[in-house]
Parts: structure tokens; C-alpha cells; sequence
């Protein structure tokens, strides 16, 4: 039987955010594109990610501010129903997960889109099931990761969770157990503490958000406690079991724990093997694929995304996407820089951070300077009754930050103005200088450059 065959000018592999990006900027160039995914066109951040969790995140926070009504307005009822959040995920966020859209979107831009699982046989070729995609200008990855489930002796084949389960339930359970206390696990614990589940996270590593400043942890960890989220940090889980109704985890020199569900949130993975990068002479035992600063990995290949290890997130990929494009076009223009990279943790207090933490400049031999200052200290913070910190860390000997977190209300957008700083790479004299709104969070900034010191 003949193999179909399809030849295009460029085959982007995984259609998440920046394989569609990329994919639709080369195609309106008037590049004939293939766009390939194995699972729902658009990736995991529209159906699993960061959409959904985000709809979830802010069903949570009207809750936990209408329950504020009586220390500020006077008194109410709040009943929470866990089937509007559900029905608003499933109906209005993500189509009751279905991706003909983002297919329609792409083939208006006149992307090919091919089902099917890619395995790059040779270079400038790809498997897709029984088709052949030859790619004449070359390839792009964004093949994006999968939930990362721990080899934890009796955990496999129970019903647990990962991110794709939480995301489509249609009720909280009674007890929920999360394994992980990075940005996804801290976000899916509080959101399920507010709409009733009694909630355990197990944090292997010493503090929850270990990538995130310390203070940033300490201030999460107070807010779990007040809200009744248990956390054990250090756990060590050595063995699991489901009897039916309860999972049962078992810990190295603590007493067990018991819910009626858990939740994994233990990190990513990704298959480098399936993928076939050795192809192109690339070690396939490698996490990702290491890239310069114009995503090349090799002549007539590229890569974005998760597998890049620059970080896993969509911003990442979707700028990312934008300099393979340029490159694959021959536009001149900059390579990718790294050193003021933004993420956020849609937790209440929201906690955002650019570039380099205190103890990662310390590493990195910068002689640092930090300031910090305690929302609760500004007018602003003080009218809400508020919780939250902006820290600053400086490169002494330059006069410019190098880093920064936006603690609070509202923290990934007072991180704006700070990763605007960064990136820049503004002189903090400057910044002085600048004339900072009143009363705003995000005047807590000029305090925290008035408190710098080594």
C-alpha cells in the first residue's frame, strides 16, 4: 500500500499556543505550513492550563471576598456551587473541550492541519501515523509536556488526578490530597479549600514555591494556614493506596494521610525518544533540546516551548515563536533574552516575580542589594486590609534590578511596571525618580527602592 505523502515548507509539530503562532505568522507569509497535533489543536494552556484553572481561580476569589462582607459592608449568605464552575469551564471556557475553532483558525490561515503523533524519521521528515510529512525548509517543535506522575510504590492505576482531571470535575470532593506545592498544586489547593474540600498538600521540598522568594513563600503558607489548607513540607511519600472509597499515603517518619481524592502535581515530562530528535544527532536521554538564542537546534531544525527548559509558559512559547518565525523568514532581528523572564501564581495574595531571585543573584556572584517593602505598610494596603510585600534585588555595581516580586492583590499586574524594570534595565536612580500614583499598590515599588541595602 502507498504511504501518503505530504510536502510543505515547514512542519510545526504541536499546535499549543506558539506552534499556532508560528504556524499561522509562516502561512500569511505564503509558506505552505503543516501544523501537526496529537491531541486538541491549541494545546494543554485553552483546555487543561491556564485559561480554565484561571476561570476556577476567580470563582474561588469572588467567594473569598464575599465572605469578606462582614469584616467591611455588613453581613451575607454565601452558598458556593461548585456546578456553575463546572458548567462555566465546560460550556463558555472550553467548549466542552473542543478544538474545531482553533482548527478553523488555523486552516482560514491556511495552515494544513494533520492529525496524529510526529516522529521525525530523518532530517526534514516526519511520521504522522500512516503519512509522511517532508518538511523542505525544516521543522519546528512544540510538542509541549504531559503531567509527571511520581514512581510512588502503589499509586499507578489508582484514580488519581492530574491538572486534566481537576479541570474537568464536576464536583469537589469531600478531601482532597495534593502531591506538589509548586504554582500548580498551590493553585488547585486553594481553590478547592474555598469551595469546601479539606485539603492536605505534601511538599517534598522545604517550603511551598521553592522557585519563588522565600518571604513570597512564608506569606502563601500563612494565608493556607488561615484558610484551613494543611501543609506538610519535607514529606516524603513512600508508599500509596486506593481501597475504593480513600486514598491512604503513606510517609517517611509521619502519620499517613487519607482523602477521598489526590491530586498530582509533581511536574512535567516530555518524550524525547518519541519525539526522534536523534535524527538530527541529538541526544534523545535529554529532558528537552538545548537551542541558541534564535531557537535553532540543529541546521533546518527549531525548537519552542516547554522542551527549551527557558520556562513553562505560554508567554515563553509565544515569544519564542515569534523569533523562529523571523528566522525561518530571514528577517533580521534580536535573539531571545532571558533575563527578564515573568511568571505568576494565581494564588490569593497573587504572587508574581521577574528575573532572578535574591538567592539566585547571590549564586550568579552579583554583588545584591534588596529592599523590600510590607503592603500593609502602604496606604493602599492599608484600606484593604491587605497582606503582601514587593521585594527588589540590584545588581550593585550596575544600578540596575535584576529581579523583583509583586506580592498580593493583584500582584501579577503591579509586576508589570516591575518587569518593565528589569528587562529594560532601568538605573534604580531613575526609578527614584519616577512619580508613583497615590494611594496604589503598586507604590509599595518606590518604598522598596528606598529600602535597598546590601
Amino acid at each position: 500500500m502507498d504511504v501518503a505523502e505530504l510536502v510543505v515548507d515547514v512542519a510545526v509539530v504541536g499546535l499549543g499556543p506558539g506552534g499556532e503562532a508560528v504556524a499561522t505568522k509562516l502561512a500569511q507569509a505564503g509558506l505552505s505550513v503543516a501544523g501537526i497535533e496529537s491531541r486538541l489543536v491549541g494545546g494543554e494552556c485553552p483546555y487543561y492550563a491556564c485559561v480554565p484553572t484561571k476561570g476556577m481561580i476567580r470563582a474561588a476569589d469572588v467567594l473569598a471576598e464575599a465572605r469578606r462582607v462582614p469584616e467591611f459592608a455588613g453581613t451575607a449568605q454565601i452558598t458556593p456551587d461548585w456546578g456553575k464552575v463546572a458548567a462555566r469551564v465546560r460550556d463558555e471556557i472550553t467548549a466542552d473541550w473542543n478544538d474545531q475553532a482553533a482548527v478553523d483558525r488555523l486552516e482560514a490561515a491556511g495552515v494544513q492541519v494533520v492529525r496524529g503523533l510526529a516522529r521525525i524519521t530523518e532530517p526534514g521528515v516526519l511520521a504522522v501515523g500512516d503519512q509522511v510529512v517532508r518538511a523542505r525548509r525544516g521543522i519546528v517543535l512544540n510538542p509541549g509536556t504531559d503531567p509527571a506522575v511520581p514512581p510512588i510504590p502503589g499509586l499507578a492505576g489508582t484514580p488519581l488526578w492530574t491538572n486534566r482531571d481537576a479541570v474537568r470535575a464536576t464536583a469537589v470532593p469531600e478531601s482532597l490530597i495534593v502531591i506538589g506545592g509548586g504554582p500548580v498544586g498551590c493553585e488547585f489547593a486553594q481553590v478547592f479549600a474555598r469551595f469546601g474540600a479539606d485539603v492536605t498538600l505534601l511538599q517534598a521540598n522545604d517550603r511551598l514555591l521553592p522557585l519563588d522568594e522565600p518571604e513570597a513563600s512564608a506569606l502563601l503558607a500563612e494565608r493556607f494556614a488561615a484558610e484551613r489548607i494543611a501543609v506538610k513540607t519535607g514529606a516524603k511519600i513512600t508508599s500509596a493506596r486506593h481501597d475504593g472509597q480513600l486514598f491512604t499515603l503513606e510517609l517517611d517518619g509521619a502519620e499517613p494521610v487519607s482523602a477521598a481524592q489526590v491530586l498530582v502535581a509533581a511536574g512535567r515530562k516530555s518524550d524525547m525518544t518519541e519525539l526522534g530528535i536523534g535524527a538530527y544527532g541529538l541526544d534523545e536521554s535529554a529532558r528537552g533540546v538545548t537551542v541558541d538564542d534564535h531557537m535553532r537546534a540543529a541546521d533546518g531544525l527549531w525548537a519552542i516551548g516547554d522542551i527549551t527548559g527557558k520556562g513553562a509558559f505560554t508567554h515563553m512559547s509565544m515569544y519564542q515563536s515569534a523569533i523562529v518565525a523571523s528566522d525561518i523568514l530571514g528577517e533580521a532581528g534580536p535573539g531571545a533574552e532571558y533575563h527578564a523572564v515573568p511568571r505568576v501564581t494565581f494564588t490569593d495574595p497573587e504572587i508574581g516575580s521577574v528575573g532572578l531571585t535574591e538567592a539566585a543573584a547571590r549564586a550568579a556572584g552579583i554583588n545584591v542589594r534588596v529592599g523590600v517593602a510590607q503592603l500593609s505598610s502602604s496606604t493602599r494596603g492599608f484600606l484593604h486590609k491587605a497582606e503582601g510585600l514587593i521585594k527588589v534585588v540590584e545588581d550593585a555595581d550596575t544600578g540596575v534590578l535584576v529581579g523583583a516580586t509583586s506580592a498580593g492583590p493583584t500582584g501579577g499586574e503591579v509586576l508589570g511596571a516591575l518587569v518593565v524594570a528589569v528587562h529594560a534595565k532601568v538605573p534604580v536612580d531613575q526609578l527614584r525618580r519616577m512619580i508613583y500614583a497615590y494611594p496604589t499598590f503598586h507604590r509599595a515599588i518606590e518604598s522598596a527602592l528606598a529600602d535597598l541595602r546590601a
